[in-house]
């Protein structure tokens, strides 16, 4: 089993050094992660310079650019082989609901499934998590049930872990994304040279948190698994655009 790992918080992040801890039991690990943390990247793809690619003394490969560069450059420039699959993570923090839309951690999941590669992206839900462990033990179990059990066509999970000790885990939820009320205002200040400048505000809380939720599972003490898919077409508005141009 050929595994590439990757993350948007850091080659240097326990949440990528636990991870590749568990899966190098099960499978060959090639690590291709940010040189820096790249957590908001979202899908970007740097196009405008090109890209340099180091190795670091724990053996990780760092890429001087955003999570989907690094995927995307091991999978079409560096390896010999396709992997089996990609792993993401572990992320510190959530991304639940409408955070898959910024996260740099789904998106480098998300660059692996856009390449033909079954792709997971891991996260533990917690603000100041020093335990990578358990998040780290449920995406090997996940890549073993992928072992046994291989999708037939590519799949993107989105998995979100409470921040709890493996063995207090409820289960595991099969979960649809929730919805995160507006963000919170932009907050303003102003530097030591009188200039104004801005921080992004912290994101909403969860506005549709109800059963069968990724908040809700992860808030009962479940693992949530999202399966996810890339096409944005709004079908449901494809007559009402039609009927409004024709008028």
């Amino acid at each position: 089993m050929r595994i590439l790992v990757s993350n948007d918080d850091g080659y240097f992040a326990p949440g990528i050094a636990a991870l590749v801890q568990a899966l190098a039991e099960i499978g060959e690990v090639t690590v291709v992660a940010p040189e820096r943390d790249r957590s908001g990247a979202s899908n970007s793809l740097t196009l405008d310079r090109p890209l340099s690619l180091r190795r670091a003394a724990n053996g990780f490969h760092f890429v001087n650019g955003t999570p989907t560069d690094c995927v995307h450059l091991a999978v079409t420039g560096m390896l010999d082989h396709l992997p089996d699959i990609v792993v993401s993570g572990v992320n510190h923090g959530a991304n639940m609901g409408d955070d898959t839309i910024y996260s740099g951690t789904v998106a480098a999941a998300t660059e692996g499934f856009l390449l033909g590669v079954p792709s997971i992206a891991v996260s533990l839900v917690s603000k100041g998590a020093a335990d990578f462990s358990a998040a780290a033990r449920v995406a090997r179990d996940l890549v073993e049930r992928f072992m046994r059990q291989p999708f037939r066509q590519p799949v993107l999970l989105n998995v979100n872990v409470p921040d709890l000790p493996y063995d207090e885990f409820k289960g595991i939820r099969v979960t649809r994304l929730g919805k995160r009320h507006k963000a919170e205002p932009a907050i303003r200040s102003v530097t030591p040279r009188n200039e104004t400048v801005y921080w992004v505000g912290a994101a909403g809380g969860a506005a549709d948190a109800g059963e069968g939720t990724d908040f809700h599972a992860v808030a009962n003490g479940l693992v949530s698994i999202t399966p996810l898919q890339i096409d944005l077409t709004h079908t449901g508005q494809i007559g009402a655009v039609s009927d409004w141009l024709a008028q």
